[in-house]
């Protein structure tokens, strides 16, 4: 029954999508039709490939000249702001002078991701070897495109990895299909993302190739978190990338059915021209990756010497578990390191990540943490249901909020879709959500030392504030005036009036804004591309921000930046990879960055509701029942809700849950804050209730 059920599917796969696979001749001569096709001009004969100079590249130079075998040395730069993160891969893009190895999850074709494809192209013609190696499932699915870079230049090369089905393009009934016929090959994805520039200087975390990651979409942008590394680990993090490469999932673009077929029946065809949606954007961008004393302000002073470095990354092998009894040896490398760092800790655990969902192995975890004498404190930043990209996820974990508070000892805080002092830069964000009458102008011009630096907490000079700027010092005072590079002034952080009026302006908005299609990160194959994975609609318009680092702090002197998003997806089936630097001042940034995201201007509370005057402990107890129920969760009032903070004279900074004068200066906001959910209550709560088998999917 089980084979029959199986053939039926893959044959409903295949009369649906109308794309019956290419035979070995077929595949072999679409092959050949693109490598014949590929251009072996290159633009530069000198030795270093006519690469541009780079004080991120030098960094590097220095690491090597400085390093011994016994004791490597590296330097290490937090990218926290979006724009930076593409200026800097931009910069190292245009350094390369022998190699570029870029692996990623989602790669679009919007203004940022056709930007860095123009950039590889343009390394691959001055003689450097370019290798693209991209998931199937959210990356780029133009036929024409990717049958244009699959005959683009003998130097450039892309691989997709687990193309199901043995195409690029997916539709309705191959999302169907998967569901019968092979559910956990469809779903074991390739969740790393790595850049590597010549074996020595690589880029790792959280994000993709798209416009979100790089505040750069109008509507809804990821607040997330790179970590760039110079030195020796690069050749481990190029070591891993080659595994990848050479893994029998991943296949030669034009080696697919539905990309060998447009090569069949056209040839090459023309990389469509950039149609750029924000020309002058793009421009702004391409000359702060050309100026070198930006570049060396913003990454390259930033750069932090760091006592000890570890790139460790899954293998393809993670995938070979094709049954669920089979052995697990050598399969899983990321997650025990990133167990060990944590049932390691002694004092304190800092923990960032959007989807707080857990398995039952890192329930036991953080349980045995629990139970010592005196635990660590837990601190988690996630996100709010207003806030997230995948509102299943939040259902799930919303339905364990008195677990992971009681009994897990968490102190959680939920991104707002509004924050006030993200590092972001706000004139990014159009329509710009937090401008003011009064404040800074939104001309586009070079950003300040915003980027890269944004780490060292909210009190360092951060994000725009909601109101009209003030000016604390006489430094403040010069920076406000503009510097000859033209930086957007510095504002601090306020939490008095300011505060309360942005929260006044956000309630007086009232209208939902509108949200394409985002594809997520954590999507199973079944649920496709389907509504369910948009962010709810909020009650006002702007656009907002959603928490997607995957970071973690243990004891202030370990820090750790990578793609794992502590879920069971990540644990059973995706690949992920992760940077581990052991060195206290490094660990204390990186803390003060994810501090910053849990504070009141950008995060609210989560704590246990006031007790009601009667029957408390039978609310207690029968919601703990419910919760206990391995699919239905019935009880709709929940142990914990969301907390506004209202400074003032008698709460002048901010206060753990377990503070005597919480509720004194916080107040409920409710379950789900800033949420239009109307009909969407309904999904929230029969997720809820019934959703609890999905969680080692989502």
């Amino acid at each position: 029954m089980n084979l029959l059920l199986r053939v039926l599917a893959l044959a409903t796969v295949l009369l649906g999508s109308g794309c019956a696979s290419l035979s070995h001749a077929e595949r072999d001569r679409a092959q050949a039709i693109a490598v014949q096709a590929r251009s072996t001009a290159v633009d530069c004969q000198r030795a270093d490939r006519c690469a541009q100079d780079s004080p991120l590249r030098a960094l590097a130079g220095r690491a090597f000249s400085e390093s011994t075998e016994a004791q490597p040395r590296h330097y290490a730069t937090l990218l926290d702001e979006g724009e930076g993160a593409l200026v800097a891969r931009l910069n190292l893009l245009r350094s390369a002078t022998r190699s570029i190895d870029l692996q990623t999850y989602i790669f679009d074709k919007d203004d940022s991701a056709r930007l860095v494809i123009d950039e590889l192209l343009a390394a691959s013609r001055r003689g450097v070897k370019v290798r693209v190696l991209i998931d199937q499932l959210s990356a780029i699915s133009d036929l024409e495109i990717l049958g244009a870079l699959s005959g683009a230049h003998q130097n450039f090369e892309l691989r997709v990895y687990n193309p199901t089905f043995g195409k690029a393009r997916l539709n309705y009934f191959d999302y169907a299909g998967s569901v019968l016929c092979c559910f956990r090959r469809f779903n074991q994805r390739m969740h790393n993302k790595l850049l590597v520039i010549d074996d020595a200087i690589g880029v790792v975390g959280g994000r993709n190739y798209q416009d979100d990651y790089y505040d750069w979409d109008r509507e809804y942008n990821f607040r997330d978190r790179d970590v760039l590394i110079a030195g020796p680990e690069a050749r481990a993090m190029a070591a891993n990338f080659d595994a990848f490469w050479r893994a029998q999932r991943s296949v030669p673009a034009e080696r697919l059915n539905d990309v060998g077929r447009t090569l069949l029946r056209q040839g090459v065809p023309a990389l469509p021209p950039a149609q750029f949606r924000r020309p002058e954007r793009v421009q702004r961008v391409s000359e702060e990756a050309n100026d070198m004393d930006f570049v060396t302000r913003a990454f390259v002073d930033t750069a932090l010497p760091v006592a000890s470095v570890r790139y460790v990354a899954d293998l393809p092998r993670k995938h070979r578990r094709e049954r669920a009894d089979a052995p697990l040896a050598g399969q899983h490398v990321t997650e025990p390191q990133l167990d060990a760092l944590i049932s390691g800790a002694q004092k304190e655990v800092i923990l960032q990540t959007p989807y707080l969902v857990l398995s039952k192995p890192a329930q036991k975890l953080f349980r045995e943490l629990r139970k010592r004498p005196q635990p660590p404190r837990v601190v988690v930043s996630s996100n709010s249901l207003a806030a997230t990209d995948n509102p299943i996820v939040y259902a799930l974990s919303y339905k364990y909020k008195r677990r992971n508070m009681r009994e897990l000892g968490f102190n959680i805080f939920e991104y707002k879709p509004f924050p006030l002092d993200a590092p972001v830069d706000y004139r990014n964000l159009l329509p710009d959500p937090l401008a003011a009458t009064g404040s800074t102008d939104g001309s586009e011009g070079t950003r300040s030392s915003l980027i890269g630096g944004s780490a060292a907490g909210s009190n360092a000079g951060g994000g725009k504030d909601d109101a009209p700027a003030t000016v604390a010092s006489s430094e403040g005072a010069s920076a406000a005036a503009g510097d000859a590079q033209g930086s957007r002034p510095r504002v601090q952080p306020r939490m008095g009036s300011a505060y309360e009026n942005g929260r006044a302006r956000r309630r007086a908005a009232g209208s939902e804004v509108e949200t394409r299609l985002l594809r997520t990160e954590t999507r199973p194959s079944f649920l496709g591309s389907k509504a369910v994975n948009k962010p709810l609609p909020v009650t006002r318009k702007g656009a907002r921000m959603g928490l997607h680092a995957k970071s973690l702090v243990v004891d202030r002197r370990i820090g750790v930046v990578g793609t794992h998003n502590f879920d069971p997806r990540s644990e059973n089936y995706n690949t992920e990879g992760a940077v581990i630097i052991e060195d206290p001042v490094f660990a204390e940034q990186l803390a003060q960055s994810i501090l910053r995201d849990t504070h009141p201007q950008n995060s609210w509370t989560v704590a246990p509701r006031a007790k009601p005057p009667v029957l408390s402990g039978l609310n207690y107890s029968v919601g703990k029942a419910s919760e206990a129920l391995p699919i239905l969760d019935f009880w709709p009032w929940r142990y914990a809700t969301d907390y506004e903070f209202q400074p003032g004279v008698d709460c002048p900074q901010p206060l753990p849950r377990q503070s005597p004068d919480f509720h004194h200066c916080y107040v409920p906001v409710g379950d789900f804050p800033e949420v239009n959910v109307g009909p969407k209550w309904l999904l929230v709560r029969m997720l809820t209730a019934f959703g609890a088998g999905l969680v080692p999917i989502l």
